[in-house]
């Protein structure tokens, strides 16, 4: 009997302890960047991506596609490859800062050109 009621009053002192966890906050996903790609860098393969940004300060793999990212002072380029034709083709840019019009700031990507596009002339 003694050892029943020792039983009963470990069980429900574990009872007391178990708490129940709290469920935590939603939090809303940042909105999705603008649509559009910058024409310059859609379809560029891996190599002419090395040719025009020179190597990546970072890479990382993910299946058979690949994120290569280019920083610099002021912004960041997230270039997004997969595999088409036998070679990994640029297929999404970022940028941060963002463009206006779309999900890369053209001004980012000249910045972080090996050799810039020369400005167009003004007539």
């Amino acid at each position: 009997m003694i050892r029943r009621i020792c039983v009963l009053v470990c069980c429900a002192a574990l009872a007391a302890c178990a708490t129940r966890q709290a469920v935590p906050d939603r939090v809303a996903l940042p909105p999705a960047p603008p649509r559009g790609e910058p024409v310059s860098t859609i379809g560029l393969t891996d190599v002419d991506l090395r040719v025009q940004f020179g190597t990546p300060a970072f890479t990382r793999r993910e299946g058979n596609a690949q994120l290569w990212r280019y920083d610099n002072a002021t912004c960041k380029a997230f270039f997004f490859l997969y595999p088409a034709n036998n070679a990994l083709n640029v297929r999404h840019v970022e940028t941060t800062p963002r463009g206006n019009d779309m999900a890369a700031d053209p001004k980012c990507l000249d910045a972080l050109r090996l050799h810039p596009a020369s400005p167009a002339p003004v007539s």
